[in-house]
């Protein structure tokens, strides 16, 4: 009877570590997929959004500072869309969280509002919400 349940536990530990590993494979594979996902959606070149006419303003406001970006913004808000739009307030909010966290808080809040979790942007805004909230 002693050697009967010592194979019962036996077989009852084999099963339930291989369960286990089982387990561990579909959360590995899944990080994995969304580690793709995600580089595939971080090349802001690819975001629509922003008119090819302000491509290179943007590029000289960014070579200018954080203080030509944020003049950019304000003069040229109404132009963009989102998902770029959202990508470059991202860009310029950990850029000025040195200067000025209040800020950075304000704008990220806004983004991270604004945008529904189907974006392409929304995995950044959740990789940077520890920061900001």
């Amino acid at each position: 009877m002693t050697k009967l349940i010592s194979a019962f536990i036996i077989i009852v530990v084999i099963f339930c570590g291989y369960q286990l590993f089982v387990y561990w494979e579909k959360v590995k594979n899944e990080e994995e997929t969304q580690r793709q996902a995600a580089r595939q959606t971080l090349d802001a070149n690819n975001l629509p959004g922003l008119p090819q006419a302000l491509y290179d303003s943007y590029q000289a406001a960014q070579r200018n500072g954080n203080v030509a970006v944020r003049n950019w913004l304000k003069t040229y808000e109404k132009q963009l869309q989102d998902p770029r739009k959202a990508w470059i307030e991202l860009d310029f909010c950990v850029a000025i969280t040195r200067e000025d966290p209040a800020e950075a808080r304000r704008i990220f809040k806004s983004v991270k509002d604004r945008l529904p979790p189907t974006s392409p942007v929304w995995p950044r805004v959740k990789q940077l919400e520890k920061s900001y909230e």
